[in-house]
């Protein structure tokens, strides 16, 4: 009786949802142990993930919903007031992120693909957190990308000190790379509350305005470098060629013209060539495809030996990709860790204190962290 009257209490005071199993996973790199701990599961394929304060996460569900984490007790509450999400395909909710200055009652700013004249097309939007709603709702941009298809809507967000930026896919119709008419294929950096910046590389009307550059297929990791003041992309090629890149302003990425993928139906390579003047070369190439999801470039001291790498989330061959570059920005090494997890990590961000904290499409959110010594 008493056993059972112990049992009785532990879940009450501790929620089914939270994990005290301890570690999942145990490895090292570059001469440092890390352990990996599940703090949630179950939810709904998390696909972004924000920090709101130091112990409290936001997450979106891909089929619409938004979640609140607190990572010290496990407690998950379900936020309301979410607007129409056109879930399809590829489509959802996809990213959210809190500004680097965040604070309480501050906006939030999130991706998501909404159905507009028979169509489904990415929107940029901003929201405030209010206890367990999200109210005061802005659409800063409704895209030019729509189509009927249920493919690559991207899309990441990221922020430097004035503007943000976001990526969209190209739909899944390749001509949409090299279409400055259209948002398919982009990167877009507006100021916070959605404004055109006067030295967007295009205000002149060579294309929309709104464009920071082209060429891309569907870039699901996008980054704001504030050390280095660099923005970095990954994206998925086709079969085959995936790429991290290095945006600058008004750069062409080439797709579907330049591409190291080859076509799905057969052996025949995408693109005419894998480089070509005017066009802007990925800095990594990953063939076979491993399917980047997120992008993150760690700047944490806890794991002093990863300061600079780049960090991505593998959707199909189901590991953490890290990427280490010198100080020409040349891919030196790569490693794949998790790789026993067989997880397909979604989301890949690091935490207020150097801690990095996964999504993956199963439902579960983790932290990867120091191992404690013995």
């Amino acid at each position: 009786m008493m056993r059972s009257t112990i049992i009785i209490l532990l879940c009450i005071v501790f929620p089914a949802h939270f994990s005290f199993a301890g570690a999942i996973y145990q490895g090292k790199s570059e001469g440092m142990a890390y352990e990996v701990i599940e703090l949630a599961n179950q939810l709904r394929s998390p696909w972004g993930m924000t920090f709101v304060a130091e112990d409290e996460l936001l997450i979106t569900e891909k089929i619409g919903g938004v979640v609140h984490l607190n990572i010290s007790t496990g407690v998950k509450k379900k936020m309301s007031g979410v607007p129409p999400i056109l879930v399809t395909g590829q489509g959802g909710l996809l990213d959210v992120a809190a500004p680097p200055e965040y604070g309480a009652g501050d906006y939030l700013y999130f991706t998501y693909s909404k159905a507009r004249n028979g169509q489904g097309v990415t929107v940029l939007a901003r929201a405030r957190l209010k206890s367990t709603r999200l109210m005061d709702w802005q659409e800063l941009l409704v895209t030019e990308s729509g189509s009927d298809s249920g493919r690559h809507f991207g899309s990441r967000i990221t922020f430097d000190d004035e503007h943000v930026f976001f990526s969209i896919g190209d739909r899944g119709e390749r001509p949409n790379g090299q279409d400055l008419s259209t948002h398919a294929g982009t990167i877009v950096r507006l100021t916070r509350d959605g404004r055109v910046p006067e030295d967007n590389p295009f205000v002149e009307g060579q294309g929309l305005q709104e464009i920071w550059s082209y060429g891309h297929r569907n870039p699901q990791g996008l980054f704001f470098d504030r050390q280095k003041n660099m923005l970095w992309s990954n994206e998925h090629g086709p079969r085959g060629g995936d790429e991290i890149n290095i945006i600058i302003k008004g750069g062409n990425y080439g797709w579907p013209v330049v591409s190291h993928g080859k076509e799905y139906w057969g052996p025949k390579r995408v693109g005419e060539t894998t480089s070509k003047a005017g066009m802007e070369d990925g800095i990594k190439i990953f063939t076979p495809s491993i399917a980047p999801g997120s992008l993150l470039v760690y700047s944490g001291r806890v794991f002093d030996k990863w300061q600079h790498n780049l960090f991505s989330g593998a959707l199909k061959l189901e590991h953490l990709n890290r990427v280490v570059v010198d100080e020409h920005y040349r891919p030196v090494k790569e490693e794949r860790l998790l790789e026993s997890l067989e997880e397909r990590i979604r989301a890949v961000i690091e935490g207020p204190k150097g801690l990095i904290y996964l999504a993956t499409d199963s439902g579960r959110i983790l932290r990867l962290q120091p191992q404690p010594p013995d």
